[in-house]
C-alpha cells in the first residue's frame, strides 16, 4: 500500500513538472530574456496600452495605472474589464499601492519606468515593453509577446488577424483619400504638437492606406510646432484632438495664416477626442481611431 502510495506521489509530481514546464514562457521584451514560470492570474498594467492589449483576449488587470481617471481608458476597453485598482499616475504609479495587490505580473513602459524597474522586479516578474513612444507596429508586436506571456499566445492572435482584417476594411471606405496628407496632432491652451508619421497615430493612419506630411520623418513622435511650421506641412486634412476646451487652435483660427490652410479651405479640418487619439494606444483604440476617422471625415 505503502509502495502504490509512492507511486502515486511520483506520477503526480512528474505529471506536475511536466505542467510546470508546460506553463513556462520565454520571451524577449527591452531589457532581454523574459521568462514567467506560471501563467499569471494577477496582473498590474502600467500603461494604457498594455490594458488594451489584455482587454483584447479578455483578461482584466487587477491594477491598472489609470492617472487615477478611469474615464482615460477607451471606453470599449472599459467594458471589457472587472472592476480594478488604480494604482496611480502612469508617469509615478505607487510601488506601495501596486506591491499591496500582490501581482504575479506587472507590464511596465521601458519609457516612463525603467527607472524604477529594479523596485517592480522586487514586487513582482516585471515585463518592460515599448508604449509612450511606440510606433503603431511595435504596440502589435508588444501585444502578441503578452499574449504569449499570460498564456492566451493563439487567441491574441487570431485577434491580430481579426484587427488587421478590420483594418483593412476602414481602409477601404477612405480610398477616395489616398494621395492626399492626413496630419494628426494634439491642440493644448499653448502649444499644437504634431505627430509624424512615425509616431503611433501616423502608424494607424497609414495602415488605412493614408499619408502623414513627409517633411516630419525621422522627428519624435510629436514635436511642438507653429502656425507658421504647419502652413509648411499644409496638410490636406488637419485632424485635431483637443485636449483642453480652448486651445492654441481657436487662437489660431483669429489669424489670417490659418484661412490659407489647404485644410481650412477645403474644410477638412476634423476635431477628435485628444485623449483616445493620443493617450489611448493599442488594438482597440486603433480600431476606434479608424472608426471615428470614417464617420467624421467628409468624403467627396
Amino acid at each position: 500500500m505503502k509502495w502504490v502510495s509512492l507511486a502515486a506521489w511520483i506520477t503526480a509530481l512528474i505529471g506536475g513538472t511536466i505542467s510546470f514546464f508546460a506553463s513556462a514562457v520565454t520571451v524577449t521584451d527591452s531589457q532581454g530574456e523574459f521568462t514567467l514560470e506560471t501563467v499569471p492570474s494577477r496582473i498590474v498594467a502600467l500603461e494604457f496600452s498594455f490594458v488594451d492589449a489584455l482587454a483584447a483576449v479578455d483578461v482584466s488587470p487587477v491594477g491598472i495605472a489609470d492617472d487615477n481617471d478611469p474615464s482615460r481608458i477607451l471606453p470599449a476597453v472599459r467594458k471589457k474589464l472587472a472592476a480594478w485598482q488604480s494604482v496611480g499616475t502612469r508617469s509615478q504609479p505607487s510601488l506601495e499601492v501596486i506591491a499591496s495587490l500582490k501581482p504575479d505580473l506587472i507590464i511596465a513602459d521601458v519609457d516612463r519606468h525603467s527607472a524604477v524597474y529594479r523596485d517592480l522586479t522586487k514586487i513582482a516578474p516585471t515585463l518592460l515593453l515599448p508604449s509612450r513612444r511606440e510606433t503603431y507596429q511595435d504596440n502589435l508586436r508588444s501585444a502578441a509577446i503578452i499574449g504569449k506571456v499570460i498564456g492566451k499566445a493563439q487567441q491574441m492572435a487570431t485577434r491580430l488577424k481579426q484587427h488587421d482584417q478590420l483594418m483593412q476594411h476602414y481602409a477601404q471606405q477612405l480610398t477616395s483619400l489616398r494621395g492626399q496628407s492626413v496630419q494628426f496632432g494634439v491642440a493644448r491652451e499653448n502649444g499644437f504638437y504634431a505627430h509624424a508619421s512615425d509616431s503611433y497615430a501616423g502608424g494607424v493612419i497609414a495602415a488605412l492606406g493614408l499619408a502623414s506630411p513627409a517633411m516630419l520623418k525621422h522627428e519624435n513622435a510629436s514635436r511642438q510646432i507653429s502656425l507658421e511650421q504647419l502652413l509648411a506641412l499644409n496638410p490636406d486634412y488637419l485632424i485635431v484632438g483637443d485636449y483642453t476646451a480652448n486651445t492654441i487652435v481657436d487662437q489660431w483660427k483669429k489669424q489670417p495664416l490659418w484661412q490659407v490652410l489647404n485644410a481650412v479651405r477645403n474644410q477638412h479640418v476634423v476635431s477628435v477626442d485628444g485623449n483616445m487619439w493620443a493617450r489611448c494606444r493599442g488594438i482597440l483604440a486603433a480600431e476606434y481611431m479608424a472608426a471615428d476617422l470614417v464617420n467624421l471625415v467628409q468624403l467627396p
